[in-house]
């Protein structure tokens, strides 16, 4: 995204003809970025090919997923209807891993028909019921086990998953216990240690521990594992300046694991495939003087992007066109919801707005529309991908009729 003749442009078109031509709020997604982005993952880990499993919970548009596919990624899903839409994008079974802590029965046994790679457990329970319910297909299941590293991935609480009082995997000692209950069932063969620390991790430091703890654990094991799922968690940079993962200090510090485990490794990710390729177009609706502060109030709210409501998030916002004026006070961008946290930033030195103006909240594609939802009886944004100077509808804007 960049500005040409003070205009701002994604790709080949101006942010002005998009928000002419389809309204607003509406997502964006820009081709050229997807495909950098997965081409700079593939090269970072090159040197050992790793199984790259794209996070359908980060971004669940059905064309979107059609057009990671064809860059021959597969799939982590946490729930059926993840797994389903996998599927229907075109993703190898073969290439799926179905995580999360609470599968039903219903899940567990559509995953078995489906023939997925792996169904990642993360208790006693859930590997009790994968038993039974493989029993009764009289089939022998792929499984991986989830441990919990206790590892700090250094990144806010809400999002941080592999601390001991976190709800994901189980701990070391229930870990080991696990390995000899598989070992003894004839419908379960155990091939994965899967393991995942958190969010938006942007230092290499909380990898190289959990790859320190899983190494010490496979030992203990004495368990050939073909596979070692190490999750995902890679964050981006949302904010000019802020620090980005070293990929290359991530790489050496795996590479020295695989001297010591012949094994197979799973990547997870999500946001850093699609966070810095959505866009979200915006129309200030009204601007509300106050005293300190002028409250920005745009037609796009928490229900189209929930991540600053929900913890704190902060995303760049630009105006779609430039102009030299300064606006002496704070503005506020906020939303139509009844809700005070229906608030996306507050900035100073903003450039002057008015009315009708439009702006662009940036790097969306991850935990954007997929967080949405029709609270208020709001109708969710059209969905367009945007490739050179051409726009395709990936998904068509709500009406009021379809909530009815």
């Amino acid at each position: 995204m960049k500005y040409i003749k003070k205009k701002l442009i994604i790709d080949k078109v101006k942010i002005e003809d998009i928000a002419r031509k389809f309204n607003t709020p509406t997502y964006c997604y820009s081709y050229a970025q997807l495909k950098k982005n997965i081409s700079d993952f593939k090269k970072n880990f090159k040197s050992f090919s790793p199984l790259i499993c794209f996070a359908i919970k980060s971004n669940t548009n059905l064309n979107l997923i059609r057009e990671i596919q064809k860059f021959g990624l597969g799939a982590d899903v946490v729930s059926m209807g993840e797994l389903m839409m996998a599927l229907k994008a075109g993703i190898n079974p073969k290439k799926i891993v179905f995580s999360g802590v609470g599968k039903t029965s219903k899940e567990i046994s559509y995953a078995i028909d489906k023939k997925i790679l792996l169904i990642n457990a993360e208790s006693k329970s859930e590997i009790n019921e994968i038993d039974r319910i493989a029993k009764i297909k009289k089939k022998k299941v792929q499984i991986g086990i989830r441990l919990n590293p206790n590892t700090d991935a250094k990144t806010l609480s809400q999002i941080s998953t592999g601390k001991k009082e976190n709800k994901f995997g189980v701990n070391e000692k229930e870990f080991l216990k696990l390995i000899s209950y598989c070992q003894n069932s004839k419908n379960i063969n155990l091939e994965c240690l899967s393991v995942h620390i958190g969010s938006q991790i942007l230092d290499h430091k909380p990898y190289e521990k959990m790859l320190n703890v899983v190494d010490k654990i496979i030992v203990k094991t004495k368990h050939k594992f073909k596979f070692i799922d190490i999750g995902g968690g890679m964050g981006i940079s949302y904010e000019k300046g802020s620090k980005k993962l070293n990929y290359r200090k991530y790489n050496i510090a795996i590479k020295k694991f695989l001297k010591r485990h012949s094994t197979k490794i799973i990547f997870e990710p999500g946001r850093s495939i699609v966070g810095d390729v959505g866009y979200l177009i915006s129309k200030v609706i009204y601007i509300k003087e106050n005293e300190k502060k002028n409250f920005i109030i745009l037609d796009a709210a928490m229900n189209d992007l929930m991540r600053p409501a929900l913890y704190g998030a902060n995303h760049k916002t630009l105006p779609s066109i430039k102009r030299s004026r300064i606006s002496k006070k704070t503005y506020e961008f906020v939303g139509p919801i009844c809700e005070s946290t229906d608030k996306f930033t507050s900035l100073k030195k903003f450039q002057k707005l008015y009315e009708k103006d439009i702006v662009v909240m940036c790097d969306v594609g991850a935990y954007g529309m997929s967080l949405s939802s029709n609270y208020n009886l709001r109708p969710k944004p059209v969905e367009l991908l945007i490739k050179g100077s051409k726009i395709r509808v990936i998904k068509k804007r709500q009406k009021h009729s379809d909530l009815m």
